[in-house]
């Protein structure tokens, strides 16, 4: 069992920075929480497995297939794998990124 009280806590935002760390990883999925200061941004890139992303803390716009969805504590969104996406955080941010793995690798 692995517990983690409070995810935050994990990813500490700093000044004009994001931050990346694995918090969890076995066969079945990968769990990397990412700290972002506000006005930051991950580029449009794609992830190789179906991603959800949850907001811990903070407000994060994730523009995907032309949409954009504002994503603040309680939200989460699903992407296909390979869905080019962008990730920017309108304030000082935290959110889970939960990897799954890709079903044709299960087959």
């Amino acid at each position: 069992m692995r517990f983690i009280p409070d995810i935050a806590a994990e990813v500490p935002i700093t000044p004009d920075g994001t931050l990346s760390r694995v918090l969890h990883r076995d066969d079945r999925l990968r769990l990397v929480g990412f700290a972002f200061d506000a006005g930051q941004e991950l580029t449009e890139h794609t992830a190789a497995v179906p991603v959800v992303i949850q907001a811990i803390t903070g407000a994060l716009d994730v523009t995907a297939g032309g949409e954009t969805v504002r994503l603040t504590p309680g939200g989460w969104l699903t992407l296909a794998a390979s869905e080019p996406h962008t990730v920017f955080a309108v304030g000082p941010s935290v959110l889970l990124l939960t990897m799954l793995p890709n079903p044709q690798d299960s087959a």
